[in-house]
């Protein structure tokens, strides 16, 4: 496999070519995940002068590091730099960047005092859009004088007070993660994202959609998923199997099928009691039922 130095995180990486993209992958950028760049962009940033490289690529690494740990796909090029440079949800205060690191471990944590491992900690300080790893442990002493988190080598845990801290600043309840299984459909991919997307995420879930057309899964984000919604219209083999292996690590699995493939599915229909839907609109109300049980 071929690899390439990561011009943001200064880390060299496996690269894999997608068009006209290349997918950097699990560098201190997006640990355990990937972010595409875009290709023709590569040299045009190598060649900013040192002072606009310091000035702005910490800060991109930090966001490509938050919005792929909040399971989002992240695509970039040279002409998205000044937005996200520029865009007012960057943290410039300590406070603010204090805030990041703690709705990062509100985020892979369950409730308080649950430990969680930073490692390795002298490349994270992109976790607080940091320029240097000083600057995060002066965030780190402070959350933990303030009693909001608890420091323990490369263990981290929130306290009571900085848990409650967190999910004020995350918006409130916390997300569950969910994935969404779909067949190769264009159609069936535009129904889920402007219409049911939005609702699963109204009844407390994180829902990241896998078609099999454009989007590649791992394993590992179906195993961190609190829950799996399949939808087995077309009868693709790799729902199928990414379901089953959900429903072997004990992972709820929600099955869909539209009505007019119903009759054609491989396995019985009482086996896997697919909602069954015509329209996305029926499907919001038949999701809606099962998820308030949830």
């Amino acid at each position: 496999m071929l690899k390439k130095h990561c011009l943001f995180c200064d880390q060299i990486v496996p690269i894999i070519a997608e068009g006209d993209y290349d997918r950097y992958l699990e560098c201190f950028c997006a640990p355990g995940g990937f972010y595409s760049l875009l290709r023709d962009s590569y040299e045009s940033i190598l060649s900013l002068s040192h002072q606009q490289k310091r000035d702005m690529l910490h800060l991109v690494s930090a966001y490509i590091r938050e919005m792929t740990d909040r399971g989002e796909k992240v695509s970039v090029s040279a002409g998205d730099l000044d937005s996200i440079v520029n865009s007012p949800a960057i943290p410039v205060t300590i406070e603010d960047k204090g805030n990041r690191l703690l709705q990062y471990l509100y985020r892979h944590s369950e409730g308080p005092v649950e430990p969680v491992v930073i490692q390795p900690l002298s490349s994270s300080y992109n976790l607080t859009y940091s320029p240097n790893l000083q600057e995060l442990v002066y965030i780190i002493d402070k959350l933990g004088s303030d009693q909001l988190l608890i420091r323990e080598g490369l263990t981290f845990k929130l306290t009571a007070q900085g848990w409650s801290e967190a999910a004020a600043t995350s918006g409130g309840k916390k997300l569950k993660q969910c994935v969404v299984l779909l067949p190769e459909e264009e159609e069936l991919r535009t129904e889920w994202q402007e219409k049911l997307l939005p609702k699963i995420e109204q009844y407390g879930y994180l829902p990241r959609l896998f078609a099999y057309s454009s989007e590649t899964y791992s394993l590992e984000s179906i195993a961190d998923s609190q829950l799996i919604i399949a939808d087995v219209t077309g009868q693709s083999p790799e729902v199928y199997y990414a379901a089953g292996y959900a429903l072997g690590r004990g992972i709820p699995v929600i099955w869909t099928v539209k009505s007019c493939d119903a009759d054609n599915l491989r396995v019985h229909l009482q086996e896997i009691r697919p909602l069954v839907w015509d329209t996305a609109e029926d499907l919001v109300v038949l999701l809606q039922q099962k998820l308030s049980l949830e």
